[in-house]
């Protein structure tokens, strides 16, 4: 069985402040208060990891022994099957140094462009991921992996969401949806993002 968090504050280990405003609305309804290692000034720690779930457990990890307290940190990323599962881990580091979206979303369409992928569904098929990592003071952690399937398209779509969200259409939305993440209001992302999934899983497994 899963631990319990008995609260009352958790440290989410991001320095995004995008994403610690996704992870905040969908913890508050649960009377969690949620402080970011952004607003703690605590360091970013390497990302060493080979996989989501390691890059996960080393930054929730890093949080809870620098605060003391519980801490919850993601590995998320885009695996884009035409690009071998590219850029993956490595979807952060496909925005160039000043983490720019709109880079890696186009470095996305020129990889693509040179492989000559055709503008279908299943040439074009990519995965969100998400793993959540909780983490307590005495190492002990549990994960959970949440995934979203679809699509990438070009050009972008949408303002809302925040990284890739305005490439990305998900598949499987009711009368075929074809709007993008960024074209959707948060409320209807959260419903069926893989972050989204994610923190359902992790909410039945640590928070009820």
């Amino acid at each position: 069985m899963a631990r319990r968090f008995a609260g009352p504050k958790l440290v989410v280990a991001t320095h995004n402040r995008g994403k610690a405003g996704e992870i905040r609305a969908m913890l508050s309804p649960l009377g969690v208060e949620i402080v970011s290692a952004g607003e703690l000034g605590l360091p970013v720690p390497e990302e060493t990891g080979t996989t989501f779930e390691e890059n996960a457990t080393l930054k929730a990890l890093a949080a809870t022994r620098a605060s003391g307290l519980p801490a919850l940190a993601d590995d998320s990323g885009l695996s884009v099957e035409a690009l071998g599962g590219q850029p993956g881990l490595y979807t952060a580091d496909w925005e160039g140094p000043t983490r720019d979206a709109m880079v890696g979303m186009k470095r996305i369409q020129d990889e693509l462009a040179k492989r000559k992928v055709p503008d279908t569904d299943i040439a074009r098929g990519a995965t969100f991921h998400c793993v959540l990592a909780m983490a307590w003071p005495d190492e002990h952690v549990e994960l959970v992996h949440g995934r979203l399937d679809g699509r990438i398209v070009w050009p972008p779509r949408g303002s809302g969401g925040h990284g890739y969200d305005p490439c990305f259409q998900p598949f499987g939305q009711k009368g075929r949806d074809t709007r993008t993440n960024a074209e959707m209001t948060d409320a209807e992302k959260n419903a069926i993002s893989h972050r989204g999934r994610a923190f359902r899983m992790l909410v039945e497994a640590c928070f009820k």
